[in-house]
């Protein structure tokens, strides 16, 4: 290895560049330090991707999952499952390829047992994807109401800056503003949203249906109605837009003579999680942030202790595997020939191999260093 340090700026940098260029070097192409580690076996597949999970972690909890891959947690626990089912398939294998030699059969409970606590593991990390999606891409909260209900302030508020525009005039936003903030190390992002009424101005009605798609891609809907004034019948749109979604409604301007509260029909019959706040006074945020935690189970994600999928890829893979489990099962109830069964469980392993790439093909090696920078 050869490293150069030099003196000045850009050109000078790109100047040693040309020349090592010129002299048979080659420019290193994305993740192809880590894709060498990979290929040289210094580590696997679901080991190299994690490098980008800490690379582009937007959160301590993101961070400490990629790291917790990258040391192999997830690594040694599928290669835990494989060897469960491999101490098995060894005498499937001899009993099938050589069956005039004296070796012990394989009983139907053996199988039925390794089955059994195969699909069990396999359902456990599965289901944790549900957490390690949240860590990952965060909680997609969309902010709505009508305007001048206090949206932006509360953007602002939960943000601690100035980031969305606050006017006395109506239709101030226009277009989505979209910002992260981290609640008990789990990214939320923040989208607030133009103001639902019956606008006028084209501009603000594409913004309006732009905002009405957004909730329902959220993960969360915060609801902001004005408590200091009866509920409108912009307000009443906007309680029939969210029903059945996951949703906080917030009563804000509680500094002011209150009309509403939290024991309103109207809205209690849209979500039980209501909240009273000062968006202007920055008073009641807190609440905000327990209640998502509440709501979302936060302090129950347990790094230290529990394996957490993250990685869609690896999910998808894990739930086929969980079917062809399924369907060794379903052929041994069917009193089905070992080596049928044994097809089965050969796409068990398969799965499990595509995660750790032992198996995996060029293609897909491929498509995941391309999502690396240049080098790693």
């Amino acid at each position: 290895m050869c490293e150069i340090n030099s003196h000045g700026g850009n050109v000078v940098v790109k100047k040693i560049l040309e020349l090592c260029l010129k002299n048979g070097a080659t420019l290193a192409e994305p993740g192809e330090f880590t894709k060498r580690a990979f290929l040289n076996g210094r580590i696997d597949l679901l080991q190299a991707e994690s490098v980008i999970d800490v690379i582009n972690a937007k959160s301590e909890k993101e961070a400490k999952t990629g790291i917790k891959q990258l040391e192999g947690f997830l690594s040694q626990k599928i290669n835990e499952i494989k060897k469960e089912i491999m101490d098995v398939m060894v005498n499937i294998e001899v009993t099938i390829d050589y069956p005039e030699y004296d070796t012990p059969d394989v009983t139907k409970k053996e199988l039925s047992d390794m089955l059994d606590s195969v699909e069990e593991k396999l359902e456990k990390l599965e289901k944790s994807f549900d957490n390690g999606k949240i860590i990952k891409e965060g909680i997609k909260t969309v902010i709505i109401g009508r305007p001048n209900a206090g949206k932006s302030s509360l953007l602002n508020a939960i943000l601690k800056e100035d980031r969305a525009i606050v006017t006395q005039y109506e239709g101030t936003t226009r277009d989505t503003i979209e910002e992260f903030v981290t609640v008990n190390g789990i990214p939320l992002k923040l989208i607030d949203t133009a103001g639902i009424r019956d606008a006028k101005d084209e501009v603000e009605k594409i913004g309006i249906e732009k905002s009405k798609e957004l909730v329902k891609e959220a993960d969360l809907i915060i609801a902001i109605f004005d408590s200091s004034e009866d509920l409108t019948k912009e307000d009443l749109e906007i309680l029939d837009l969210i029903k059945n979604k996951k949703t906080i409604i917030i009563l804000n301007k509680s500094d002011l003579k209150q009309k509403i509260d939290e024991k309103n029909e109207k809205l209690t019959k849209v979500s039980s999680d209501i909240i009273k706040i000062s968006a202007l006074n920055k008073t009641g945020i807190e609440k905000i942030y327990d209640k998502i935690t509440e709501l979302f189970n936060l302090n129950e994600i347990n790094l230290d202790q529990d394996i957490v999928i993250t990685n869609l890829r690896h999910k998808n893979l894990i739930s086929k595997a969980i079917e062809s489990v399924k369907k060794a099962k379903e052929t041994m109830e069917q009193d089905m020939p070992l080596d049928i069964i044994a097809i089965f469980i050969k796409d068990i392993l398969e799965d499990l191999g595509n995660i750790t790439g032992e198996i995996v093909t060029e293609d897909i090696i491929n498509e995941i260093f391309s999502k690396f920078c240049l080098g790693k």
